[in-house]
């Protein structure tokens, strides 16, 4: 019999707000982080706009910020939304039995020092040939060795597992957009098979830098609805026309049940449901019958035991590009039959962008605030009904509604799909 797994503690970095209820306050009034980049000059980019952390200071959430001074904003929103977890859950070190408590995150890389690596371009040039030595050679001297480590995608599950001496499981998987959902389910599968008791998960990235801007350009995956930014993430509106670039960490405390109980925690929320699939179609387009998110949703509620109606929330994917908007709808109408019209489904990336890596983790959250608060956060910015897109988004305001149990979808290039169900704890 596998050992049940709940949420003990929250933490969250985003476009929103810093802080936990700073972002629920933000989604439940449908305001918006999203303006013009600052991080660096797109004025030539076709998209000069995306969803930024605004006013984050490490030194808010540990006291020797000046230890990550070579570490990216990745590493940094890990910190902080980490530490809000780790306190959130009331545990202390010296409860904590080291080699069980251990890490897993979906985390992406960082991102490298532009400036100089323009520099080492420009200076790597002999009579008009690019000179590999000189590059290798001006490299060694320019560049700072701990920086580039950082930039590596295991950093920031390491750093926190020094910062909180968790010396159990300790991994990252990078499966684009499905990463942190997918670290959550694999580290509540840690916990359920016995190998660990707590796990910090999550997931943290930030791809608003020029390398990352240019390939979702190339892409043509991004909105470029730049003279109204706070509406240029439609989820399921007919005049979507790409996802709004953001950046940020979500981290969650996952505890087994009977120790949780033990200590008196207070609990969010079970995660009850766990279905991890792959389309194996194509690189950046989803299944066109949404076969891996059909299977995955099932596989979930499979996991769950749970029927399709006994689902009260959905928090989609919902990126706001053409292709997933449809498909999502289609996978959710296949997989929940006649119930998907009876259940609420919204997009709170038309409020924070796409976090990427982190998103899932950040929409969990928001699946257990749903479910804490009886309060469905709205898609924003659905104002033209696509035909294609016939199901209740919850458009454009807040819903006052019981939730005890929420699905959240996460899909990502390369056609990873996770699907997570969160239920209210039941004694």
């Amino acid at each position: 019999m596998k050992r049940r797994v709940v949420v003990t503690g929250i933490g969250v970095v985003t476009p929103v707000g810093n802080t936990v209820e700073s972002m629920w306050n933000v989604l439940k009034e449908g305001g918006s982080g999203i303006g013009r980049i600052t991080h660096f000059d797109a004025s030539n980019f076709p998209t000069k706009i995306a969803a930024e952390v605004r006013n984050f200071d490490l030194g808010n959430y540990i006291d020797n910020p000046g230890r990550f001074k070579f570490a990216g904003r990745n590493i940094d929103f890990a910190i902080g939304a980490g530490v809000q977890a780790y306190r959130d859950s009331g545990l202390t070190e010296s409860a904590i039995a080291p080699e069980r408590f251990g890490v897993y995150l979906g985390a992406g890389e960082g991102q490298q020092d532009f400036g100089k690596f323009m520099t080492l371009i420009s200076e790597a040039r002999t009579d008009g040939e690019f000179d590999l030595a000189k590059f290798t050679s001006n490299g060694l001297k320019l560049l700072h060795p701990q920086a580039e480590l950082e930039q590596e995608p295991n950093m920031p599950a390491g750093h926190l597992a020094s910062l909180f001496n968790a010396q159990g499981p300790n991994l990252n998987c990078l499966t684009a957009c499905a990463a942190s959902s997918q670290a959550i389910g694999e580290a509540a599968e840690i916990i359920r098979r016995g190998d660990a008791d707590i796990m910090l998960s999550g997931g943290a990235h930030s791809m608003i830098h020029p390398f990352g801007v240019t390939g979702f350009n190339l892409l043509t995956a991004l909105s470029t609805m730049n003279d109204n930014p706070t509406k240029a993430s439609r989820p399921f509106d007919k005049n979507r026309d790409g996802f709004v670039l953001g950046e940020g960490a979500g981290m969650v405390i996952l505890e087994e049940l009977d120790r949780a109980k033990a200590r008196g925690a207070r609990i969010y929320g079970e995660l009850v449901g766990y279905g991890t699939t792959a389309d194996a179609y194509r690189i950046t387009d989803t299944h066109p019958q949404g076969r891996g998110a059909v299977s995955c949703i099932r596989m979930a509620l499979a996991d769950a035991e749970l029927n399709t109606g006994d689902i009260d929330y959905i928090n989609a994917h919902g990126t706001s590009t053409e292709v997933n908007d449809r498909v999502e709808t289609m996978a959710i109408k296949q997989a929940l039959g006649q119930d998907a019209y009876q259940t609420p489904v919204s997009s709170v990336k038309s409020m924070m962008g796409h976090l990427i890596a982190a998103a899932g983790s950040v929409e969990a959250i928001v699946c257990l605030l749903s479910i804490r608060d009886g309060v469905l956060p709205p898609t924003m910015n659905l104002e033209t009904p696509d035909p294609d897109c016939d199901l209740d988004y919850v458009a454009n305001g807040a819903r006052s509604a019981p939730v005890k149990t929420a699905l959240s979808n996460s899909f990502g290039f390369g056609g990873q799909n996770i699907s997570l169900i969160f239920s209210a704890f039941n004694k």
